[in-house]
């Protein structure tokens, strides 16, 4: 068997001890797969101090994580230190610079500079492994990389943000407003302390420009996803869309519109209303689950465990395996050379069923005025409900649209901005095609 494969890593938190915990207890399963032992060599964390129910007296204690990038005992780092910016990237950038291999779990640094990385690693011939950074111990990088590399994908989505569909799915079964459970999932440890990066969008969208890139031979343009989050849901809109036959889902999509030579890239974060038919409404809980559609393989789905300790850790140490075999191709399944830049597509001429919730004041002609607006953009309507007027004067009115241009959305919520028939601002989301 060959020399051991000597790892070090940077940050000791709940992924990075899962980590020791999972290469400790297989490590002669992991060995025999890899052809070689894996072996921790050096940690690093901010606090030598804190107890974090593992045994660390084995491994050197690096006070300085930049001496990782160039020890002697050192062939692969793993970053789990997190942030775009700061020491998680001077780490990844000193790392790959001296042409050692670099594991991380930080999808942020990725979205933000995974093509600088990616450029330094072949320019070095070190390799770049992520597959902990997007959907936890689901393996979907190497499944889009490698297990896809031989079909053209259009188009790939899904349930990227384990809190929000935790969120989500407790809203529909009980019943209950967004910040009461909010509350609740920060109480159990299922949502930070600020949730924002996870419930206004931010999180998904960092994965939703990775598996853009890898999906579509393309650069990563963080930048380009539109992302709007759950904030703004009420329990309301879980029932009515339940009574339409939907369920409400936090998607991530991406898509190529046009063809070679004058094709443009989508991505969106925001939640939609997902038919009952469709396998992402019943995605539950805090698991992920990606579809991707490849031309000869079809839609493929990939579904688990988001987050967490153990599926994280299976993640990053998958990626250790594949080094310690040399399977350690481009970063994003091609040449960073080979990456197409390509240009942004508007979302107004994007034509789909959409759904609206406005509440109004309880007024006769409320209605006709919604529809002569609708009417006026050129919008129709599939289906309606309106609640009951409520003790303060208020009704709510939920529809889906007909298919039309989301142009029309917009004319049509242009049109009534100015009406005092309107109390606050209506809420719009798209259905996902099937």
């Amino acid at each position: 068997m060959s020399a051991p494969l000597r790892i070090a890593l940077a940050g000791l938190g709940t992924v990075g001890t899962g980590v020791i915990r999972l290469i400790e207890e297989n490590s002669a399963l992991i060995a025999r797969r890899a052809g070689r032992a894996i072996q921790i060599t050096a940690v690093t964390a901010r606090d030598r101090s804190k107890d974090r129910g593992v045994d660390l007296s084995a491994y050197r204690w690096v006070d300085d994580m930049g001496e990782l990038a160039t020890a002697d005992d050192v062939d692969v780092v793993v970053e789990l230190v997190g942030g775009s910016d700061g020491p998680a990237l001077t780490l990844a950038r000193e790392t790959l610079s001296n042409a050692r291999a670099l594991v991380t779990a930080n999808k942020a640094m990725i979205a933000h500079h995974g093509s600088e990385l990616a450029t330094l690693a072949e320019e070095r011939n070190a390799a770049l492994k992520f597959e902990a950074a997007v959907a936890g111990g689901i393996p979907v990088i190497q499944g889009l990389r490698d297990g896809a590399a031989a079909n053209r994908i259009d188009r790939v989505y899904g349930i990227l943000n384990g809190t929000c569909n935790f969120i989500l799915s407790t809203m529909e079964r009980e019943g209950l407003d967004f910040a009461e459970v909010l509350a609740d999932a920060q109480a159990k440890g299922f949502a930070e302390a600020d949730p924002s990066f996870d419930i206004d969008g931010i999180d998904a969208a960092h994965k939703l420009s990775i598996l853009a890139s890898l999906s579509f031979g393309s650069q990563i343009d963080f930048g380009g996803v539109e992302a709007r989050g759950i904030r703004k849901l009420l329990a309301a809109d879980i029932a009515q869309a339940n009574a339409l036959g939907y369920r409400i889902r936090l998607i991530g999509l991406a898509e190529i519109d046009g063809e070679n030579g004058s094709a443009t890239i989508f991505q969106r974060v925001q939640p939609c209303l997902v038919p009952l038919l469709h396998p992402l409404a019943h995605v539950m809980g805090a698991t992920n689950a990606v579809v991707a559609e490849g031309n000869f393989s079809g839609r493929l789905l990939f579904q688990g465990a988001g987050a967490g300790d153990k599926p994280t850790a299976s993640a990053v140490v998958a990626d250790l395996v594949d080094i310690a075999r040399k399977e350690v191709g481009p970063a994003f399944s091609m040449p960073c050379a080979e990456l197409e830049k390509l240009p942004r597509a508007a979302s107004a001429h994007r034509v789909g069923k959409t759904y609206l919730r406005m509440l109004v004041a309880d007024r006769v002609g409320v209605l006709a005025e919604i529809t002569a607006a609708m009417r006026d953009a050129g919008l129709s309507i599939e289906s309606l409900i309106q609640t009951e007027a409520s003790n303060d004067g208020s009704a709510l009115i939920a529809m889906v649209t007909h298919a039309g241009a989301e142009q029309a959305i917009n004319d049509t919520l242009a049109a009534l901005a100015p009406s005092d028939s309107l109390l606050g601002e209506p809420m719009v989301m798209h259905i996902l095609g099937e």
